[in-house]
């Protein structure tokens, strides 16, 4: 009966020939997804991919197109230059020194990052003039004037400084106005035919270049007969950012690997010492700019946050590099469309869901991963979110049939286990029906018991009411660090507690979990204790019994009652431990296993090996402690003292163990493991056991 409820034919799924719109639709999407990749539509997401392929380009691609130019050096101005020279903005008398400093270090080309659009209040531009024009190789920014999709000109320095220089216009800005991350670098046409403005890197690479001649034409920028850099349809450059070496506070930004303060500069003793830093700028092109936060020049990248100056300077090196990075060709970008969307069209004669979603998630995969490598490999950028967009759409558009299958048997189980199975056992029937029958699997986990001492005695002194809200905060408190833990609840069982780790998913690290969740319950048991008997109510203890080994985990019970929980000699190990304490005045008792396979993450002490009820084989027993190397104190001294007697009492020297014993209890008269080996050792003493005795120690009570 089960099977005729599980299953809908296919005719109701598919639902009639010739109403089938799937095909219709993919085709619609990636056409759709042509011409928004054309359009950029998607600006926003699209970078965003790019950021990460640039991060991973950084870091993969050829050396010589990672490693920052050695063309380019940046001479900035930063906090601690401020300080020194106590003093903002820098005076444009010392811009001055700073220009003919490097003229005279042999600097090809010196830009100038400071927009000098107005007149000094202080008589200065007289001598910056001289300096500028006897430099006679300076590049200043400029600014260009745009509002919306209007140029209205270009905002350059005061004329007695443009006539002797050359100027670049700095606008950049995200292609989306939500993200900030600047990839790319417009070539604004209108203002190179209109106002014969070009940006500022462009021109310092012309020249670089002797005054080479700048032209764009077919969407190629060409400086001189050397540089040659492919643009986009919007007439983008992609900037290459490089991989910088790693520094105190994280990554180390560019000017700290190409560049120097300028206090270097200004501030140098002699020619001597500018002697010594020649070799840094000559011949290759210096950006003066600032990287001091009080600028506000800083924008975000695909390699973090970057100085306007350091964007510059990674453009140049861009540019000089002839543009790595390189915009697919449209038809380069249909064909890839096209051959996707095939092979989801494809996808439609696979019948089973897996097999299918496998082949339509592996084909989204193999395209998300040749982008990738077409970027980092060859600096080719193909256009990877509008793709990605239609596949998803498709990938819903061709399975939602299918699912309908699917949906019909969800529904039909939730409306006739609903009512009886908890609601999670209901949600994993629901994702996988085939769980519908009984049985589990063998794995190694590790089981946790807890249990309230002497239960009864506590319960008697209370009302039931108020029995029930402090057994309620209790197993609150305890559960949550379970949970926090990682840690399965089984069941309660009064004041019981039974937990496991391992299952329903993998953990390899279940034992110290456990171990940790034990002793993270000790302490928070302590406060609550202290809580209660604020409130006049009885102090509490708590016994726990940790056990790792094989065990049978899944759903048990009937065809009328599922319970997801653990079953084996293991589990009832773990229980036999919790009532063990019992025998040693202890609070937390783990097994050898348990032990072995967190050692090197918790303290313990070796108590005992006993032979458990209802068991034939011995266990060695640990009291957990800590977490590693947190046992300090008294606690750690008895603890040393302890295991010297456990050793003289293994060899069966128990005189001598009673004494190491009873050292014990001078440190902790109350430590119930040293009181519980100083009665046995006196009982052996007076009572010899046989020789063949193999000193395992056997339980008669369960605790």
């Amino acid at each position: 009966m089960l099977a005729g409820f599980l299953f809908v034919t296919q005719e109701q799924v598919m639902g009639e020939p010739g109403k089938r719109y799937d095909i219709i639709t993919v085709v619609f999407v990636f056409l759709l997804a042509i011409v928004l990749e054309y359009r950029e539509a998607f600006s926003l997401i699209e970078d965003e991919t790019l950021s990460y392929r640039q991060i991973l380009r950084t870091h993969y691609a050829n050396d010589e197109y990672i490693s920052p130019s050695e063309d380019v050096v940046i001479v900035y101005t930063d906090e601690d230059f401020y300080a020194e020279y106590d003093k903002y903005p820098l005076r444009r008398v010392d811009l001055s020194t700073i220009i003919l400093h490097l003229k005279d270090m042999g600097a090809k080309v010196i830009g100038v990052d400071m927009l000098l659009d107005f007149k000094s209040a202080y008589g200065e531009d007289p001598t910056l003039a001289d300096a500028l024009e006897e430099a006679g190789n300076v590049l200043l920014v400029s600014q260009g004037q745009i509002e919306g999709d209007d140029y209205l000109g270009v905002n350059r320095a005061i004329d007695k400084f443009a006539s002797l220089t050359q100027d670049g216009y700095s606008n950049i800005s995200a292609n989306s106005a939500i993200s900030e991350s600047i990839v790319r670098l417009r070539v604004h046409t209108t203002m190179s035919d209109n106002f014969d403005a070009w940006p500022f890197a462009v021109k310092a690479v012309s020249m670089f270049l002797d005054d080479a001649d700048i032209r764009l034409e077919d969407h190629t920028l060409s400086i001189g007969e050397e540089i040659e850099v492919a643009l986009d349809q919007f007439y983008d450059l992609y900037i290459d950012y490089p991989l910088l070496p790693p520094s105190e506070e994280g990554t180390a930004r560019l000017h700290e690997v190409v560049g120097m303060s300028v206090s270097e500069l200004l501030f140098a003793i002699d020619e001597e010492e500018l002697e010594d830093l020649a070799s840094l700028v000559d011949g290759k092109i210096v950006l003066v700019g600032e990287v001091a936060e009080v600028a506000h020049d800083e924008f975000e990248t695909p390699v973090g946050n970057v100085y306007g100056v350091e964007i510059i300077a990674n453009t140049i090196a861009t540019i000089l590099r002839n543009g790595p990075l390189t915009a697919a060709s449209l038809w380069l970008e249909i064909i890839v469309c096209l051959n996707v969307m095939s092979l989801f069209v494809l996808s439609r004669s696979i019948q089973e869901p897996f097999l299918r979603n496998l082949f339509s998630f592996g084909i989204a995969g193999v395209f998300i991963a040749g982008v990738v490598i077409a970027y980092i490999s060859f600096g080719l950028i193909i256009s990877l979110s509008y793709v990605l967009i239609a596949s998803l759409i498709s990938i819903v558009v061709i399975n939602s049939r299918f699912y309908l299958n699917e949906m019909g048997q969800k529904a039909l189980i939730r409306d006739m286990f609903g009512h009886y199975l908890s609601p999670e056992v209901v949600a994993d029937l629901v994702r996988t029906p085939e769980k519908l029958a009984l049985g589990g699997e063998e794995r190694v986990m590790t089981a946790f018991f807890s249990d309230i001492a002497k239960f009864s005695t506590f319960s008697e002194s209370m009302e039931p009411t108020e029995l029930v809200t402090v057994l309620n905060e209790y197993l609150t408190g305890m559960c949550n660090i379970i949970i926090a833990s990682e840690g399965t609840v089984d069941k309660f069982e009064g004041d019981l507690i039974m937990a496991f780790w391992g299952a329903p998913t993998f953990q390899e690290a279940h034992a110290k979990l456990a171990c940790f969740a034990s002793i993270d319950q000790r302490k928070e048991l302590a406060i609550l204790r202290e809580k209660w008997v604020s409130e006049g109510l009885p102090e509490i203890q708590v016994r726990m019994g940790v056990h790792t080994g094989p065990m049978v985990v899944g759903n048990m019970g009937s065809a009328q009652k599922l319970n997801y929980t653990i079953m084996g000699d293991a589990v009832n190990l773990a229980s036999r431990l919790e009532g063990a304490n019992k025998a040693y005045d202890t609070y937390a008792m783990i097994s050898e296993d348990t032990y072995m396979a967190c050692h090197e993450h918790i303290d313990a002490r070796e108590l005992d090996t006993i032979r458990v009820v209802g068991k034939s084989d011995p266990v060695t027993v640990y009291q957990l402690l800590e977490r590693k190397n947190q046992t300090e104190g008294k606690l750690a001294d008895l603890v040393d003292l302890f295991a010297r007697a456990l050793a003289l009492y293994k060899e069966g020297n128990y005189q001598d163990a009673l004494a190491g014993f009873k050292d014990c209890l001078k440190l902790n008269p109350e430590d119930g493991p040293a009181l519980a080996f100083v009665t046995r050792c006196e009982s052996y003493i007076a009572n010899p056991l046989p020789d063949d005795w193999d000193h395992v120690f056997t339980l008669v009570e369960k605790g």
